[in-house]
Parts: C-alpha cells; sequence; structure tokens
C-alpha cells in the first residue's frame, strides 16, 4: 500500500479497532477519559473535501473524530462543518489570530473573539488548537500570556491541556510521522521511547500490542488520498517545504 492514502489510513483505523481501543473527542476526553483511548485530531489547513471524506469514512465505523478548521477559505466551509458536526464529530476552531494581527496579542484577541463567534454561529464549539502557521515568525499560543481562553468558554487547547507525559502524541507534520526535525511548532517531547517513520509500522506496532494506552494521533487529511497524480504533488511539494521549515528552524531566534 501506498503510505498517506486513504487506503493505509483505513487500514490504520481497522488496527485500532482490533486492537480494542476506544475513541473519543478531546472535548470527551476532557470531560471523562477512556483507560484505553484514540483521539483522532485533524487539522483543517486545506483540501475541506478531504476532512469531509475522513469523517465520513470514521463515522462508518463508528468513529468519532476532532476537526479544527482555520479562517481562510481552504478551510472555512459551513456546509461541511455542518456535515462533519452532524456526524458526531467535534468541531474546534484552528486560531492563527497572532498571524493575523501581526503580533499584537491586543489585536489578536479582538479577532479570536470574533472568529470564534463566527464558527459557533454554525456548530458548538468547546476546544482549540493553534495553528502552527510555520512560515510566521509568530507563535499563535503567546496570545495566551496575556488572555485566558477559558474566559471565552473554551474548556481546552491540547498543547496546554494534554499531559504528554502520559499521553503519547503522533503527527503527520511533514509528511512523515518522525517530523519533528522539519515542524517549527507542532511537536511536543516524546516520553515513550517510540518513533515511526511510516504508517505501517504504527500499525505493526498495534498489533504487536506495543502502542501506549492513551494516544492522540493528529492528521492534516489534505496529505491524504488515493489520487496518485495529487498523491505525488504532494510529496513533491512537502519535500520541498520541509526543507524550507528545516532552515527557518536552524536560523530563527530562540524565544525569549
Amino acid at each position: 500500500m501506498r503510505d498517506f492514502s486513504v487506503e493505509v489510513y483505513t487500514e490504520l483505523l481497522d488496527a485500532l479497532l482490533r486492537a480494542g481501543y476506544r475513541f473519543q473527542t478531546f472535548a470527551q476526553y476532557l470531560r471523562a477519559p477512556e483507560k484505553k483511548v484514540i483521539m483522532l485530531r485533524h487539522d483543517v489547513d486545506d483540501r475541506k473535501l478531504h476532512s469531509l471524506a475522513f469523517a465520513r469514512l470514521q463515522h462508518d465505523k463508528g468513529i468519532v473524530g476532532t476537526y479544527y478548521f482555520r479562517m481562510v477559505p481552504q478551510s472555512y466551509d459551513e456546509g461541511v462543518i455542518r456535515e462533519i458536526h452532524d456526524m458526531g464529530h467535534e468541531i474546534g476552531y484552528h486560531y492563527e489570530d497572532m498571524d493575523f494581527a501581526g503580533g499584537d496579542p491586543h489585536e489578536a484577541i479582538k479577532l479570536f473573539e470574533k472568529h470564534l463567534d463566527k464558527l459557533r454561529s454554525v456548530v458548538p464549539v468547546s476546544t482549540i488548537c493553534m495553528h502552527g502557521s510555520p512560515r510566521s515568525k509568530y507563535d499563535n499560543k503567546d496570545v495566551w500570556r496575556h488572555y485566558r481562553y477559558q474566559d471565552y468558554g473554551v474548556t481546552g487547547e491540547p498543547y496546554f491541556d494534554l499531559d504528554f507525559r502520559k499521553i503519547f502524541y503522533l503527527t503527520d507534520t511533514g509528511r512523515r510521522w518522525d517530523g519533528h526535525k522539519v515542524s517549527v511548532r507542532d511537536k511536543v517531547d516524546n516520553h515513550f521511547g517510540l518513533s515511526f517513520h511510516s504508517t505501517p509500522e504504527i500499525i505493526d506496532c498495534i498489533d504487536r500490542g506495543a502502542l501506549p494506552q492513551s494516544v492522540m494521533i493528529n492528521f492534516h487529511p489534505q496529505r491524504w488520498t488515493d489520487d496518485y497524480l495529487l498523491w505525488l504533488r504532494e510529496k513533491q511539494v512537502q519535500t520541498l517545504k520541509n526543507s524550507v521549515k528545516y532552515w527557518l528552524i536552524r536560523f530563527r531566534p530562540s524565544p525569549a
């Protein structure tokens, strides 16, 4: 199977089901966490219809996930958002307001409130997650150095409200599962001694019973397709992006 195809994604879900994992949205986990649990997180950065296809596939298998939408045309689509929500999935705000505001936290919080209200006019929203904005010098999480998201009726943000010493975090950032060297902000410390490059490696780990009990898996659905030409284009574009991000990380000043 070709990695980063819908076919291999389906195999991953089936392996998790065989292994007896329960699936919870991020909001559900915060309220009442299961002991053996998978949180499927989806950052809807682009190609929103890919996220819709993922949501339908999960729904057919009785699985729920969380989908974080940006306030840009390639992500935000009220019809897609409603359909995903109506299937029982969680919708959240993929905020990047520090980037939009040019690093001004006071302008950023005004945009955050406006955008959150807009999304909430479509579906209920209780959790948020930062967008990495790798080309920007601003970290979108920095708005919370000045404000509290809890004051806006938000119950959780994964980078603040999950203990990644106890929850294993996997992300396909960089179109690979070991992309921490080319990830500007989507990374956490690995306390489990596990590392994977490909999805089949993860499936093998699941089948051996070696995957941790509590896992958050972050997907960028625009990267996953069975269309070979689109798959090849995405691979080529991501290889170029990884090279750019590598040098950005190397030469960008460390935060104070």
